[in-house]
């Protein structure tokens, strides 16, 4: 679901206990371990690991390991924390200016690590590290039906350092303003650019609807100004059938792409996710994405061109265990992958299983 809901409503209903107990100081401290691992196996039909241009999963007929996660939750009265630490390749790579090099398996990140206050009933300051509110897929695998990883959450933000106040304005809208460092930092030495996020959340009781408006925007350590709009929908029609939706428009100012000055680029991107269950064990996730890259500032070079990609998740639940058996084809409007030989080509396709376990 939405990143925000992640870093805001993962703890909500623990802060909320803890609000209403604030008085009261024989209530003992809360405490809560929480934790997620996932493994899988992919195979590359066009026989090569350089074709995935989506994050975590860049193998060929191999068994990976994705990330091992320890979450640990503590509050008391009006104060808490959340420690969230991740141990793998997957980690690596959501953390990739804090582990060099990260596809070593071995890599261990900080994914978030945040203290928060409530300061009234309806407002809640928080202050650390925290996935990003931009976005529909999060970089826990067992909180995403897909497993692979769609191209707006792989060159979007992964997750912001710096402080934020989220207030509820009403029963079902909500709205969250932050300052934080430049994009995917969680320490700034070079300048002291900071970017300005965003939300305002719409989720009505009577309707089965959540609708978030994200917006961020900033200049990064290379004095690029960038904004960014990004909209999450979902809607559950039924207790079996839901749809998502997930569009995202980017800008940058004076980027200086390849040796041009001045120069304004952007990308953008949009996606549809169809989720139906047809048991209480068995259900599947059909995603369908659009990439624009025009410009050449994520996936191309220059002149830059936009990419087509279809997921189908079939999900198969056992008890905390979920696997996932997954088939995905990329068309790109220019030759983006290759073949075994070498030779370019416009398609690739991946089979994939995944095996996914949380607590």
């Amino acid at each position: 679901m939405k990143r925000m809901l992640f870093t805001l409503f993962a703890t909500g209903n623990l802060l909320s206990a803890f609000a209403q107990t604030a008085t009261d100081t024989t209530t003992a401290p809360a405490f809560k371990l929480s934790g997620s691992a996932d493994v899988y196996y992919k195979y590359n039909l066009n026989g090569n690991n350089t074709d995935n241009k989506t994050s975590f999963t860049n193998s060929h007929n191999s068994f990976e390991l994705g990330m091992v996660s320890l979450k640990v939750e503590h509050g008391f009265k009006k104060g808490s924390i959340v420690a969230d630490l991740g141990f793998g390749k997957r980690a690596g790579e959501f953390s990739y200016n804090d582990v060099p090099g990260s596809t070593n398996g071995l890599a261990m990140a900080i994914k978030q690590l945040f203290v928060s206050y409530q300061l009234t009933d309806k407002i809640k300051l928080t202050m650390g590290s925290y996935a990003t509110h931009v976005g529909y897929e999060l970089v826990d695998a067992y909180l995403n039906r897909n497993y692979s990883m769609s191209y707006m959450f792989s060159y979007g933000p992964f997750f912001h350092t710096g402080v934020k106040a989220d207030v509820a304005l009403s029963s079902s809208l909500s709205a969250m303003v932050g300052v934080f460092n430049p994009t995917d930092l969680k320490s700034v030495s070079l300048n002291g650019h900071k970017y300005i996020g965003a939300q305002l959340g719409f989720a009505p009781e009577s309707v089965p609807l959540k609708l978030y408006l994200n917006y961020l925007e900033g200049k990064d350590t290379s004095s690029i100004q960038n904004h960014q709009i990004d909209v999450v929908a979902t809607y559950q029609f039924t207790k079996k059938f839901g749809v998502g939706y997930n569009g995202t428009y980017s800008t940058y100012l004076n980027a200086k792409l390849k040796g041009e000055t001045d120069a304004n680029a952007k990308w953008w991107g949009s996606a549809l996710y169809v989720n139906a269950d047809f048991t209480d064990k068995f259900g599947l996730t059909l995603r369908g994405e659009y990439f624009s890259d025009k410009d050449g500032v994520k996936v191309f070079t220059r002149p830059g061109g936009n990419v087509v990609a279809g997921t189908l998740s079939f999900n198969y639940k056992s008890g905390n265990l979920t696997i996932i058996p997954e088939f995905r084809l990329d068309k790109s409007s220019v030759d983006l992958f290759s073949k075994q030989d070498g030779s370019a080509t416009t398609t690739t396709a991946n089979v994939l299983l995944a095996a996914v376990y949380h607590f």
